[in-house]
């Protein structure tokens, strides 16, 4: 059955010594070397996509940034906005209120320029009516107590026109 011989236990070993030496040389440092590249690629794979990772977080955040300082910008144009409306408001409530005021003050001047038209007119009459009153008195010849009671009536209606 089996026979232990020295020799051939001697060329079974150096046989797996050999060939564990040639699968060593020509098939294992291959594999490694197959190996470490293609660790070393899915490391390089890794770090290229933290490193795009970290890129893309530092766009998202200058965006994020962007969108804030738009927001902002446009929160102070709507502000400056309501300002100048503000003031634009309280100038022309100023200018109307001062054009108001110019309105009355050329109706009043053109109601004491009436009122005055209207005086001048009253007196133009009133002196029309004593002149009229003077030639009655003239022309009628009467005694100085029908003169005086004559104006005194003339001076009492003038004084409950007015």
């Amino acid at each position: 059955m089996l026979k232990f011989e020295f020799w051939s236990i001697f060329e079974a070993v150096a046989n797996v010594i050999i060939l564990f030496v040639l699968l060593r040389i020509f098939l294992f440092k291959p594999i490694n070397k197959i190996k470490d590249e293609r660790t070393r690629t899915v490391q390089d794979d890794l770090d290229s996509a933290k490193k795009a990772k970290e890129e893309a977080e530092a766009l998202r955040q200058q965006y994020d940034d962007s969108i804030s300082s738009a927001k902002e910008e446009a929160n102070k144009i709507i502000m400056k906005a309501h300002e100048d409306a503000e003031a634009d408001k309280t100038m022309i409530m100023k200018k109307s209120q001062e054009e108001a005021e110019e309105i009355v003050t050329a109706a009043g001047k053109a109601a004491e320029n009436e009122r005055k038209r209207i005086i001048q007119q009253a007196q133009s009459q009133i002196a029309d009516l004593a002149i009229a009153a003077a030639s009655k008195v003239v022309g009628a010849n009467l005694d100085d107590e029908k003169n005086r009671r004559l104006v005194d009536e003339f001076l009492s209606e003038e004084e409950g026109e007015k």
